[in-house]
């Protein structure tokens, strides 16, 4: 295994059980090859990853991700995070308008097993009720943008593009509307990404921006393993060009 020279961590599957098994013998079977081949992966001695696994874990933390961009020199919007319903109000009627933001998009279903989806929407003080007591809410006071970026990095590569035509707040929600353009970072953006990679010992960041009128980058969050391939040819091909290219020559790339 030392002679594997570079590793593309990108959402492997989790480790399942030989098929027959179920409950606690099949759970204890997956949780060894997890620690058992997942750590081998993780851990392979010599090997350029884009990016480790563990540092993907470290950077998918919004907390953390929001107090290392604004230490890094990138704008970030005035947030609270709690679950104590009036500090939430305090804060919308301070910061308003305001939206509501997932801490972490993990699986949720109902109970049909059909997906549901918790979108970045704007939210009023006098929505809130006792749900924001059960459990961590993330509050933000909102962008007055003009359109979104997208900027994804690879090593020192930025790939940044202007994201417009979205008629609401989460351009996520409507694929179809949306026309794409490659723009350059301005100076200050391009220093603060580069710092927070190396913040969190990252090659690989897809990062989320809202632009104001003024032309000023508000920074959103950091995915450390963000897609990208659903842009136009000629921005995917430039993309998978360069990850290639820092697999095949890990020696340009400390991290």
């Amino acid at each position: 295994m030392d002679t594997i020279r570079s590793v593309y961590w990108r959402r492997p599957r989790p480790c399942s059980a030989p098929e027959g098994l179920d409950g606690p013998d099949a759970d204890w079977c997956a949780q060894q090859a997890r620690h058992g081949l997942g750590g081998i992966l993780a851990a392979l001695p010599g090997a350029h990853y884009v990016n480790r696994p563990w540092r993907n874990r470290a950077a998918e933390y919004k907390p953390a991700q929001l107090t290392t961009a604004a230490r890094c020199g990138l704008r970030v919007s005035p947030t609270l995070l709690t679950n104590d319903e009036e500090r939430a109000r305090r804060f919308l009627r301070d910061h308003g308008p305001a939206v509501y933001k997932p801490l972490y998009n993990g699986e949720y279903t109902d109970r049909d097993g059909r997906g549901l989806t918790v979108w970045v929407e704007e939210v009023d003080a006098i929505e809130l009720d006792a749900g924001v007591g059960h459990t961590m809410h993330l509050f933000q006071s909102r962008v007055d943008k003009i359109a979104d970026i997208r900027l994804t990095a690879v090593g020192d590569r930025l790939f940044a593009v202007r994201i417009d035509g979205a008629p609401g707040l989460d351009w996520r929600r409507s694929y179809d509307d949306l026309a794409y353009s490659l723009v350059d970072p301005p100076p200050d953006v391009t220093k603060g990404v580069r710092d927070y990679l190396a913040a969190f010992g990252l090659t690989y960041g897809a990062f989320d921006f809202g632009l104001d009128a003024a032309g000023r980058w508000h920074w959103y969050e950091c995915n450390p393993n963000g897609q990208f391939a659903w842009f136009p040819d000629a921005v995917t091909d430039r993309i998978t060009a360069a990850l290639a290219d820092r697999l095949q020559h890990p020696d340009r790339d400390s991290r």
